[in-house]
């Protein structure tokens, strides 16, 4: 059997699922993590702490990985945080290992879009905060490699529900009525999804990864409020200053679930019990 090898360079919360689907798979892993503590943590696998923000070398047997997959992680820093960890960091681990295949993990953030339409991934993409702009100059590097781009939209899973916890804390509210879309996509899809496209796919280009739900955020603290059986938040202002910008749109998975795939949870009310 052929010893195929994936590089993960950012094994926090999506990463470390991925890299346990292709561990399973029988592939060969190494993890890149920004300390020494985060990569003593991973046991399942090889790991190894890298700045991937400036050049380095590719640690030795995993030079020209069938699989590179940057999910690296910019803490929700600033600009320049951005840069380094998302475009100057793929372009520095592109450059090391040489891979066969590349994956950049993205976000639904580019799409800008405030009237709640559909989108797909031929929608505009104008995002208005600079964060925004730089992860898709780190997009163009990926797809230029003949790579593939995975835009994740809200991100949750075991240990990570911040709008129940809001919610159960006394902290949420409905913005603005709670009328505002939103995209949501289970940190367990999210990681089958990317697997699926380095394995199941061989085109180049940009996949929608989400639910096939979107939902406004009342019908979303509607279904937290009734399975904890406590009351909707109260109705307060729009949050027009999030790090990402504030949008209103219902994301398309469709070119994503064409090829195969499909969510475990199929939206936000499904996966509950399991939070």
């Amino acid at each position: 059997m052929e010893d195929r090898f994936v590089v993960v360079a950012g094994c926090g919360f999506l990463g470390e699922a991925t890299a346990g689907l292709f561990l399973q798979a029988g592939w060969r892993v190494l993890g890149l993590c920004a300390s020494e503590e985060s990569a003593a943590r991973l046991s399942e696998f090889q790991a190894a702490a890298l700045d991937i923000t400036r050049p380095f070398r590719a640690p030795k047997g995993f030079f020209r990985p069938h699989a590179l997959i940057h999910c690296a992680s910019s803490r929700r820093g600033s600009a320049d945080d951005y840069r380094a960890v998302y475009f100057e960091g793929l372009k520095n681990v592109i450059s090391a290992f040489e891979p066969q295949r590349i994956l950049f993990t993205g976000s639904t953030s580019v799409y800008a879009q405030t009237d709640g339409s559909l989108v797909t991934e031929n929608s505009p993409t104008l995002p208005e905060r600079e964060t925004g702009r730089i992860l898709l100059e780190a997009e163009r590097l990926a797809l230029d490699a003949g790579g593939l781009v995975a835009r994740l939209s809200g991100i949750y899973g075991p240990g990570r529900a911040m709008l129940s916890r809001k919610l159960l804390e006394g902290t949420a509210i409905l913005e603005d009525g709670g009328v505002r879309w939103t995209n949501q996509i289970h940190r367990d899809d999210g990681a089958r999804a990317v697997y699926h496209l380095l394995t199941a796919t061989s085109e180049s280009g940009v996949f929608n990864v989400t639910d096939d739900r979107p939902a406004t955020q009342r019908e979303l603290y509607g279904w937290i409020a009734d399975y904890f059986r406590v009351p909707l938040p109260p109705i307060g202002p729009a949050n027009f200053d999030r790090k990402r910008g504030w949008t209103s749109k219902r994301v398309s998975n469709a070119k994503l679930r064409a090829t195969g795939w499909k969510p475990i949870y199929p939206d936000f009310r499904s996966a509950l019990a399991t939070l």
